[in-house]
């Protein structure tokens, strides 16, 4: 486990980034597909399947990023709030 904790740490922000935004259609996809006609029994397959898969990338990317990284993304997010749009 402290090996995995490592080679994590170890990645990019971006590439923590990047995980972190792809678990944003796993999360779509797991409510989503309740609209499909399918049996109850296979929404719920479905629905824990991408739901894991959602929160796998999402404390994955968390991991990747650790607390600096997710600073550094909070204050990205509130500088680009903050500044005028240029068009």
């Amino acid at each position: 486990m402290n090996r995995l904790k490592v080679f994590l740490t170890s990645l990019s922000f971006r590439t923590g980034v990047i995980v972190l935004l792809c678990c944003v259609p796993a999360y779509v996809v797991a409510f989503a597909q309740m609209a499909l006609p399918f049996s109850a029994t296979m929404k719920g397959i479905l629905w824990v399947l991408f739901f894991g898969v959602a929160k796998l990338l999402q404390y994955t990317g968390l991991a990747i990023l650790g607390a600096e990284g997710v600073k550094r993304l909070k204050r990205a997010m509130r500088n680009r709030k903050k500044s005028p749009k240029m068009a």
